[in-house]
């Protein structure tokens, strides 16, 4: 729990883990106002940011489609979108190369059954 120092207008000014001068006020950890100073999101926060995380990839996923079914090309979009959506796809193969590969592509295709054929290409 920390030692809370206040300015003025009551804000929080900075957090100690021991009582200091002007600094004698304790608040647990969980205290909206200590997770507000360390900029951490509440629970509701946390889950509605892993929502808009999810709804993005889904996003990124149909524009995906729709590119490859040519009914949009690439192009048709802003450059600020076309940016934004390189700038996901570079980071997301640069951080699937960097993963764990517990199966060969051999062992991938043995694992699909005949009629699937070769195992696609990695996004």
């Amino acid at each position: 729990m920390p030692y809370v120092r206040r300015d003025a207008t009551g804000a929080v000014l900075s957090l100690h883990r021991q009582a200091e001068d002007g600094a004698q006020e304790l608040l647990p950890d969980h205290h909206p106002e200590v997770r507000a100073f360390l900029n951490q999101p509440d629970a509701d926060q946390a889950h509605f940011a892993r929502l808009d995380a999810d709804f993005v990839r889904v996003l990124e996923d149909v524009i995906d489609t729709l590119i490859g079914k040519h009914l949009i090309n690439i192009t048709d979009l802003p450059a600020e979108a076309q940016a934004k959506l390189f700038s996901r796809k570079g980071f997301r193969e640069r951080r699937s190369l960097q993963s764990l590969s517990l199966f060969s592509e051999t062992d991938m295709q043995q694992m699909l059954p005949a009629t699937e054929g070769k195992v696609p290409p990695a996004r």
